[in-house]
């Protein structure tokens, strides 16, 4: 079991992190105890429903299932969702138990971050990607207007339990999904970089296990460092900018594919201006490559494009804010005019295809 900390500036708020085997038959029913008189509901999925019913029972505690998949990311969901907080009772002394995936991490963080103006908010993550990523950091949106997580909040769960067991019900596409994240994690830290560099089977389940808490500790720390987003922590936006525009143009596509994708195109967009290392970059396209099974040659370039424009994190009127991948363990802030953008991806995908 290994155990992390979160401490945000000001020491308002703290997240603790718990990787560990058995949450749900262990260390979940066990940490029930420390939930006071405001009683707690779980919120999870009718994917995830299916798989553990029977342990959810065990717990004791109301429920909530929202019908599986990013298409219900929505107001409906997120609003259904804090009607039922309501009508079982919850109060500023309860607890919301997000069980689920990134989706059910965005929606159940966003609902505890709305209800009463902020309860506690446990997050149990069943997926790679929300173990490595979603469910770490305290961020929380739903889509809205056609924009990804265009609505949101910051709000930091008291306690993230990250359980390699869950792997098991994972189908590989799920798996390649978590690898996305892990592989921008790994364009940050030449550590990680190396270590899946160096990993023969990246679908091995021993060595998932053994990587998602190296993965949480990168996350962690840039997040301790800034929680909100002003500065550093927008490093782990690596091939988010594009990976998000394809992604909403592409519905046969998962998140972290279209993180793959995105990491593929801006590392090119990388070299084409900045200083860059073409050997790093060449051996992180690779590496993307082993995971990453679509060519993208279906992609609508100025569709995606434009989305891309709309992004949250453009500072700019006509210009698209990128991080990029530069050197083994760096990277950079680029900022692009949109008539710019659009010609890099088209002629990238050319290259590529």
């Amino acid at each position: 079991m290994r155990t992390f900390h979160i401490k945000l500036k000001g020491g308002a708020q703290k997240s603790t992190i718990v990787c560990r085997k058995d949450v749900l038959a262990k260390q979940l029913k066990g940490d029930l105890s420390w939930l006071n008189a405001g009683g707690a509901l779980i919120f999870t999925d009718s994917n995830v429903y299916a798989l553990y019913q029977r342990q959810i029972k065990k717990l004791s505690l109301p429920v909530f299932v929202m019908a599986a998949g990013e298409e219900h990311k929505t107001e409906e969901t997120l609003f259904a969702l804090l009607k039922e907080m309501a009508e079982v009772g919850l109060r500023r002394t309860s607890t919301l138990i997000a069980l689920g995936g990134g989706v059910v991490g965005d929606i159940g963080g966003l609902a505890a971050s709305l209800y009463m103006r902020g309860i506690a908010c446990i997050q149990v993550p069943t997926t790679l990607l929300a173990q490595v990523d979603s469910s770490v950091g305290g961020k929380t949106a739903i889509d809205f207007c056609g924009v990804k997580n265009l609505i949101g909040a910051f709000h930091q769960p008291v306690y993230v339990y990250a359980d390699p067991t869950f792997f098991k019900t994972l189908p590989a596409r799920e798996l390649r999904c978590g690898l996305g994240e892990i592989i921008k994690h790994a364009a940050l830290n030449a550590e990680l970089f190396d270590k899946l560099s160096a990993q023969d089977d990246l679908f091995d389940m021993d060595f998932l296990a053994r990587i998602v808490p190296d993965n949480i500790q990168i996350k962690a720390d840039v997040v301790e460092k800034d929680p909100t987003e002003r500065g550093l922590r927008r490093c782990l936006n690596l091939g988010h900018t594009t990976g998000h525009a394809i992604e909403l143009t592409q519905n046969d596509l998962s998140h972290g594919e279209c993180v793959l994708l995105g990491l593929l195109y801006e590392s090119r967009i990388a070299a084409r201006h900045l200083q860059t290392d073409g050997a790093y970059l060449a051996a992180l396209s690779a590496l993307i490559k082993r995971v990453l099974i679509c060519d993208g040659k279906s992609i609508d370039i100025e569709r995606a494009a434009h989305l891309a424009l709309l992004d949250k994190k453009n500072t700019k009127q006509d210009t698209v804010t990128l991080s990029v991948p530069t050197k083994k363990g760096e990277f950079a802030f680029l900022e692009l005019d949109y008539a710019d953008y659009v010609r890099d991806l088209k002629e990238i995908r050319e290259e590529l295809c």
